[in-house]
């Protein structure tokens, strides 16, 4: 299959999709942007669910493939261009970005949505519920600017798919911090470089993928409290 055939379905503001078009960018393969609009239902539309029957971006299409979930959208380009690597180099390499990874999904994730979704959806939280979250929150930036802190990158010195996952994840716990909901509660947590300098040079080795500013949630960059292009 050619890689030119490559479509990716995505929408503004989500961090799944905003992988795969990281992913897309990092190998440098061609590709037709289909960016749906969330209030307009476009992704419950017939054509959209046809593509993927979840009704949830981001979505790929290659030929004949149609393929949701962004981690199986970033194996797949790892594995049909494998220069440069999205999983790293051999067996160690592989094994560590996972691990990444999966620290993000089970531990990283989670606690960045506990903090993020409140701020940004208006959901009412318990009383005193997000205080509660911040340390949590503190705990898995330190973590994480411990980790770059030598190499600039999670695993290997070089932007990997864990990277791209924990990157996409931060941008949208900075989005919540910028929110008018969280000026009341003063956490402390932004801008989130002049409590973690460290982070500055691991945010630039993502920020340095080709193309990466035509990757940033477009509508994040616009309205009341735009989001720059690159982490502060």
């Amino acid at each position: 299959m050619s890689a030119s055939t490559i479509e990716l379905y995505w929408g503004s503001g989500s961090t799944p999709a905003w992988r795969a078009l990281l992913g897309l960018h990092h190998k440098g393969l061609p590709y037709t942007s289909r960016l749906l609009s969330f209030s307009a239902r476009e992704t419950r539309s017939e054509a959209f669910l046809a593509i993927n029957p979840r009704g949830k971006v981001p979505a790929l299409v290659h030929g004949e493939l149609r393929l949701n979930e962004s981690l199986a959208i970033l194996a797949y380009l790892d594995a049909l261009q494998p220069t440069p690597p999205l999983f790293g180099h051999g067996p160690a390499e592989v094994g560590q970005v996972w691990r990444w990874i999966m620290e993000y999904e089970s531990h990283g994730g989670p606690t960045f949505s506990n903090l993020a979704r409140p701020l940004l959806f208006g959901a009412a939280p318990e009383p005193g519920a997000l205080d509660v979250t911040v340390p949590a929150v503190v705990e898995e930036l330190d973590r994480l600017s411990a980790a770059v802190a030598e190499n600039g990158a999670l695993v290997g010195g070089q932007r990997s798919a864990a990277d791209i996952v924990w990157y996409c994840g931060l941008r949208f716990l900075e989005r919540a911090l910028t929110r008018p909901a969280a000026e009341a509660h003063g956490f402390g947590l932004w801008p989130l470089l002049d409590r973690w300098p460290g982070l500055a040079r691991w945010a630039a080795v993502v920020e340095s993928t080709p193309g990466f500013a035509d990757t940033v949630p477009p509508h994040w960059l616009e309205g009341t409290a735009p989001l720059t292009v690159a982490l502060r």
